[in-house]
């Protein structure tokens, strides 16, 4: 399967990105990657708020290839095609689908299940993320990227 296939399913649509909105979803990045580790908020907040970061990670990969993903199953769509995006290892969309699942149930269920670590663990996935795909701009999409990030 292929981003082109998605796009033939209805789950993406081509998108022409530019460098405002990378600039503008990279501020979201990192304002939620600072907010995040803040020592006032609960282990459910600081999971939610870095899962964010990495959603709009993945996003800024899916966009800067020129597609967009659709309103069904937005954020599903949007981490798996960190493997088509990114060619990320199949465990790391997989670790990241795990939080996606756990940030649902802590948003909108149960409160206190997010353990410190799973927290730690999710702010340390979404910083090597940013990581991963500044320097994945920086090779491929530089015309993408503004000054700031380079």
């Amino acid at each position: 399967m292929s981003l082109q296939d998605w796009v033939r399913n209805g789950w993406l649509t081509d998108h022409q990105s530019s460098p405002q909105e990378i600039a503008d979803l990279l501020a979201v990045v990192e304002r939620d990657l600072n907010d995040c580790q803040s020592k006032d908020l609960s282990e459910d907040w600081q999971l939610a708020i870095a899962y964010n970061a990495a959603l709009q990670l993945a996003v800024v990969a899916l966009a800067s290839n020129g597609y967009r993903a659709t309103r069904d199953a937005h954020h599903y769509r949007v981490i798996q095609s960190l493997t088509f995006t990114l060619n990320v290892d199949t465990k790391l969309v997989a670790k990241l689908d795990a939080f996606r699942k756990k940030r649902n149930v802590s948003d909108y269920e149960r409160v206190g299940l997010v353990s410190e670590k799973e927290a730690q663990e999710m702010v340390a996935l979404a910083t090597q993320l940013r990581s991963n795909v500044l320097a994945w701009l920086k090779k491929h999409h530089p015309e993408l990227l503004r000054q700031k990030h380079s």
